[in-house]
């Protein structure tokens, strides 16, 4: 590998690591609950008013990074999501976080796709596209492990200071973030003079490929479905180590192995689809052993099972995404790439505000039913998934 190429990939790797260092991971819902002074229904009204947002606004930014430059957008994004975690930890108050919420979106929505689009434009450029599934689960790793540092860090800090503190201090790994990233080599398809937008046009065609696509609709519901059981384990797991007394100096521990255990799966894609034998194997497996462990730990709650469903769960259950991305980008086209992974996200979102407020009306009466009902998603999936072997090949 050229050496441009391979100090672009690391730059990649530490932007990874750096806007993912969230200190505030570790005691989220303390946060929202003991120093914020919501309930858990509040909590994903709030979680469902920032998915709405960034489904008005992932498509569009997409557009915008596929026409005036990935990198930009990126490093942009990073800005403004810090300023939103500034604001965030400011007051405890439900107007500012509705605010901070906009904010919030408003920055991942410039990041969204736009950042895994540079990497898979510049492997592409060099003959290496063929390999993006190990770059792409090596760049997860280091997301992964961002999400680690910050997660012991931040539990710490949680320990010895007030629960908005990890917030505030979130913003500066990700102003690091934003930095490298204004550090990238744009792909040589963005860097000469680009025409005017048609934003309509594009907004069009990102959403009329992926629904037109059978086989890129398809790999898109299969990976959202696994993703929203997923996405719940961060919002679950904390309740109930306080619904069984554990303190929340050791929240930093459950969290950091939630996230190597993601670690662990995103850097074995390859190996794992192996000992399955095949692509949709594996992905049977990572579906039905999501939801088995939302189920475990529903029927039988404590600390052991809730550490099997951290670490399953969550390990499968997330990391799948990464997975899923490198199969997709094998079916788009080079300028429209961050606007389709833009749809895909933006889908996602949309189902996750749609079902977060009925997951937070249920756990405010009863976490274990909640956990029961998302635990049917994933296996729902598993007995009745539509993808074949052949999608892969």
């Amino acid at each position: 590998m050229k050496n441009n190429i391979r100090s672009m990939i690391w730059r990649y790797y530490a932007y990874s690591f750096f806007s993912t260092m969230i200190f505030f991971s570790a005691v989220l819902i303390p946060f929202f609950t003991k120093w914020g002074g919501l309930n858990l229904f509040q909590v994903q009204l709030l979680q469902s008013w920032f998915a709405l947002w960034l489904f008005a606004l992932d498509v569009p930014s997409g557009v915008i990074a596929d026409r005036i430059g990935r990198k930009y957008t990126v490093s942009l994004g990073c800005l403004i999501f810090a300023a939103a975690l500034l604001l965030y930890g400011s007051t405890p108050s439900f107007s500012i976080f509705l605010i901070s919420e906009f904010l919030a979106a408003l920055g991942l929505s410039l990041i969204s796709g736009a950042d895994e689009a540079i990497l898979y434009e510049v492997l592409k450029e060099n003959g290496l596209e063929q390999e993006s599934k190990k770059y792409f689960g090596r760049a997860n790793s280091f997301k992964m492990a961002g999400i680690l540092v910050g997660a012991l860090s931040g539990s710490l800090i949680a320990g010895h200071f007030e629960l908005n503190v990890p917030t505030l201090l979130s913003a500066i790994p990700l102003l690091i973030a934003g930095i490298i990233a204004w550090t990238f080599t744009e792909p040589k398809v963005h860097s000469k003079k680009l025409e005017k937008i048609d934003v309509i046009k594009n907004l069009k065609n990102g959403y009329v490929y992926l629904l037109r696509h059978k086989t890129l609709r398809l790999l898109a519901l299969d990976m959202i479905v696994v993703w929203i059981a997923g996405y719940f384990v961060i919002w679950l797991y904390q309740p109930m180590l306080e619904n069984a007394g554990v303190a929340i100096v050791y929240f930093g521990l459950f969290q950091a192995l939630f996230v190597l255990a993601q670690i662990i799966v995103s850097h074995n894609f390859s190996f794992l689809e192996k000992v399955f034998g095949s692509a949709k194997s594996y992905l049977r497996f990572s579906a039905i052993v999501t939801g088995l462990a939302f189920i475990l730990v529903a029927v039988i709650p404590n600390v052991l099972t809730i550490l099997i469903f951290v670490l399953f769960a969550g390990g499968f259950g997330l990391s799948r995404r990464v997975l899923m991305s490198s199969y997709m980008n094998k079916f788009i086209p080079s300028e429209q790439r961050a606007t389709v992974l833009s749809s895909v996200s933006t889908f996602g979102r949309l189902s996750i505000a749609l079902v977060n407020p009925i997951v937070g009306l249920i756990a405010t009466q009863s976490i274990q039913f909640a956990a029961l009902f998302i635990g049917l998603l994933p296996l729902a999936l598993f007995f009745f998934s539509p993808i074949e072997q052949e999608m892969f090949e």
